[in-house]
Formats: structure tokens, C-alpha cells, sequence
């Protein structure tokens, strides 16, 4: 079974993103994290298939978290997608660049998240 981390300040909005994942009937476990300094140990802990990654975060913002994830040679390939209402263009070109694999922004649309989910195999 497949690991997903839901990374977000928000406990509502880690039980959105939860709840929609859950709807596509991809079986999973899920670890979750309140920022990026968590999530970053989290990922330490144990083996996780796919990242979910809010930007505005105390802490260590998501963006912080991807830029230091992406410079670590282990995590190179690990599918991470900024799910976040930072939906600027900017924002999203710089996420990109940074080494995200997807970016939906927020609200969450089920079938958004099931078009990008479906171009990440997990």
C-alpha cells in the first residue's frame, strides 16, 4: 500500500485533501504534517510514495520544504504537488522550477485532482 503525506497548516484542509484522495479509491495510508519542518522529519521517518504540499505554512513554508527536498539526491524523483490558493502565476512558475510535479490550487476540484493524479503512477 502506497503512502501519501498531506502537508498543510490547516487540519480542515488536510482532511479535504484526505477526503478527495480517498474518493479516487486509490488505496493508501496517509501521514500528515502541519509544516514543513514536520514533514521533512516525517519523510525521514518512513517511506512515502507521494508528497501533497500546502505553500503558506509557519514554520517552513511548502515552498522551503520543496527546494530543500529537491536538493536531497534520494528524494529526486518523489512525486510532490503543491495543492495551495496561491494561484498566481508567478507562484505556480516558481513552484514548477523548484521541482513540483503538479499544481492545483485550492478549492480542491475532485476531478482537477484526478487528472493530475492520474499523469503521477502510484
Amino acid at each position: 500500500m502506497k503512502t501519501v503525506m498531506v502537508v498543510d497548516d490547516s487540519q480542515i484542509m488536510r482532511r479535504i485533501v484526505k477526503s478527495t484522495f480517498s474518493q479516487l479509491n486509490i488505496p493508501c495510508q496517509y501521514v500528515e504534517a502541519p509544516n514543513g519542518e514536520e514533514a521533512l522529519l516525517r519523510l525521514q521517518e518512513q517511506k512515502i510514495d507521494l508528497v501533497l504540499l500546502d505553500w503558506n505554512m509557519p514554520r517552513l513554508s511548502g515552498i522551503d520544504f520543496l527546494k530543500k527536498v529537491r536538493s536531497m539526491e534520494i528524494y529526486k524523483d518523489l512525486p510532490i504537488i503543491m495543492v495551495t490558493s496561491e494561484a498566481a502565476r508567478l507562484n505556480v512558475v516558481e513552484a514548477l522550477s523548484s521541482g513540483a510535479t503538479d499544481y492545483i490550487v485550492k478549492p480542491v476540484n475532485e476531478k482537477v485532482f484526478f487528472e493530475k493524479l492520474s499523469k503521477i503512477v502510484i
